[in-house]
């Protein structure tokens, strides 16, 4: 009965063990794909119109995206975008968007994963 019990405790173990490892990668995935498909899409349509509406810039800009959504989580990056929206206003209401620290955080996050997705996707090549 101990003996069973022992070689059924190693199994569990081992078994969660194979959930923890397989987990990270899954994770990862997931934050990839929480990209709406639409936003996906506006995202790229945006991209091509502005790096020209060639084959070439459909692959660098669906590559950038994918840098970008393995970086940032879409929540964050709608944060951010909403955020670098309300700056460009004028008035009293706009000024809290540009001189609040967390507002800063969010968009120098979402600067720093455009930046490296340029350089994987422009610089590096695809």
């Amino acid at each position: 009965m101990i003996r069973t019990l022992v070689k059924l405790s190693r199994g569990v173990a081992a078994g969660a063990c194979a959930v923890a490892f397989l987990a990270g990668p899954l994770a990862a995935a997931e934050l990839e794909n929480d990209y709406p498909t639409e936003a996906r899409a506006d995202y790229i349509f945006g991209c091509m119109a502005a790096n020209g509406q060639s084959r070439e810039s459909l692959s660098r800009c669906s590559c950038s995206l994918d840098a970008l959504a393995s970086l940032l989580s879409y929540d964050k990056y709608v944060q951010a975008s909403t955020v670098l929206s309300l700056r460009q206003g004028i008035g009293q209401r706009t000024t809290q968007f540009k001189s609040t620290k967390v507002f800063d955080d969010q968009v120098a996050d979402l600067r720093r994963a455009q930046a490296e997705a340029e350089i994987r996707c422009y610089r590096g090549g695809t």
